[in-house]
């Protein structure tokens, strides 16, 4: 028997160091940004909380007289038309009493922009999205996809459409 006994003890020695080296479960979302990234690379959202799911929010036609299917009907360029859009992901979010930094995953549509001959304008929504996430403010990145598409719902004049999941805390 005392042959065991070591073994028996050596095991339980591992069993109790697994176990104390194992995070309890955390109740906070964790991301994992990588230096200098930004967008998170992972999000872990712990159990019990609720998800939010905002649809596809487009830019406002906030210009009328800018002529049918134009990007000016819709704000400009993808850089205009990207702000008017994370302003408009804020307002949805805060009608659930939410911020941005509760987005945990977004998808980003971007359409040819004219102005840079069919091609999406990716600096242009960085540039709005920088001034939203990972600021001094607001320094939660969310993960995320970024694509061009053949169009966006409304003719050719929007540019972006922005989707969103965000999480709140359990109460």
């Amino acid at each position: 028997m005392r042959v065991y006994q070591p073994i028996r003890s050596t095991a339980l020695a591992l069993a109790f160091w697994i176990a104390m080296s194992t995070p309890l479960q955390a109740d906070e979302v964790t991301r994992y940004v990588p230096e200098g990234a930004f967008i998170a690379q992972s999000v872990v959202v712990p159990a019990g909380y609720e998800t939010i799911y905002i649809s596809g929010l487009l830019p406002p036609q906030n210009n009328q007289a800018g002529p049918v299917g134009s990007t000016a009907r819709y704000g400009g360029g993808t850089e205009a038309q990207a702000e008017l859009v994370f302003k408009r992901l804020e307002e949805a979010l805060a009608v659930q009493n939410l911020g941005l930094g509760d987005v945990v995953m977004m998808r980003v549509y971007l359409a040819g922009d004219p102005a840079q001959g069919g091609a999406m304008d990716f600096a242009g929504m960085m540039a709005a999205y920088k001034r939203y996430f990972g600021t001094p403010t607001q320094p939660n990145k969310p993960a995320r996809a970024t694509m061009q598409v053949a169009g966006l719902v409304g003719g050719p004049g929007p540019l972006i459409e922005v989707e969103a999941q965000a999480v709140r805390r359990p109460k």
